[in-house]
C-alpha cells in the first residue's frame, strides 16, 4: 500500500505538469493567485460569448422548469457550510487538529472567463459555491474521521478520502488500541502542514 501511496504522489506531480503545459497553450498563466490571459486570447474569449436571449432560444423546456429545484439546495447549503464552520471551530480546538481553510476549497476563479454570459457565469458561481463547500464539509469529516475512528470499512467504498486508505484494517483490533494516538498525532502534523498550502493555493 506504501508503494501505491507513492505511485499517487508521483502520478499527481506528472498531473501537475501536465496541467501546467496546457494552461501556456490556452494562454493563461496565474499572477498573484489569479488567472491572466493574453490579450489577444481575451479579446477571442468575449467575441465566442453568446448572448441571453440566444442563450435562452436554445435551452429546453425541462431545462428552464429544473433551474428552480437546482437553486433551492443554495439555502442547505449554506447552512451546511456554517455549521461545518461552527463545528471546526469549536470541535477541532478541542482535539487540537488544525482547521480546515475553507479559502482553499470554496473558489469563486471562473468569473473571469469572459466566454461566459451573465446566465453562465451564475451557474458557476452556484457549482464552485456548492461543491466547494461539500470537499470543505469532506475534508473536515475526513479529519474528524481520522481522529475517532481510524478503521476501513469491510465494504468496498466508492470514492474514498485521501486519508482512508492509511486507516487500520477492517477486525485489526490488536493495532487499533496501540496505534489510535499514532494515528492522531500524524493528523495534527499532517493537517498542520497542509493548512500552510490548501488546495488551490
Amino acid at each position: 500500500m506504501q508503494d501505491l501511496a507513492s505511485q499517487i504522489v508521483e502520478l499527481q506531480a506528472a498531473l501537475d505538469r501536465e496541467i501546467h503545459a496546457r494552461r501556456k497553450v490556452l494562454g493563461w498563466s496565474l499572477k498573484n493567485g489569479l488567472a491572466e490571459f493574453e490579450h489577444g486570447i481575451a479579446l477571442e474569449h468575449r467575441r465566442l460569448r453568446q448572448s441571453v436571449p440566444e442563450y435562452l432560444s436554445r435551452a429546453s423546456l425541462a431545462t428552464v422548469l429544473s433551474a428552480p429545484v437546482i437553486y433551492s439546495l443554495a439555502l442547505p447549503i449554506l447552512l451546511l457550510d456554517g455549521w461545518a464552520s461552527l463545528f471546526q471551530a469549536i470541535c477541532f480546538r478541542v482535539y487540537g487538529v488544525p482547521q480546515v481553510p475553507r479559502a482553499g476549497y470554496v473558489l469563486f476563479d471562473r468569473r473571469r472567463l469572459a466566454y461566459l454570459n451573465v446566465i453562465e457565469a451564475l451557474n458557476c458561481l452556484y457549482c464552485a459555491y456548492a461543491n466547494g463547500v461539500f470537499a470543505y464539509v469532506r475534508e473536515i469529516g475526513s479529519r474528524t474521521e481520522q481522529y475517532w475512528c481510524p478503521i476501513k470499512h469491510a465494504l468496498r467504498v466508492v470514492d474514498p478520502h485521501q486519508r482512508y486508505n492509511a486507516f487500520l484494517d477492517y477486525g485489526d483490533a490488536e493495532n487499533y488500541r496501540a496505534r489510535l494516538a499514532r494515528f492522531r498525532d500524524a493528523l495534527r502534523k499532517d493537517a498542520s502542514a497542509a493548512a500552510e498550502t490548501p488546495p488551490g493555493a
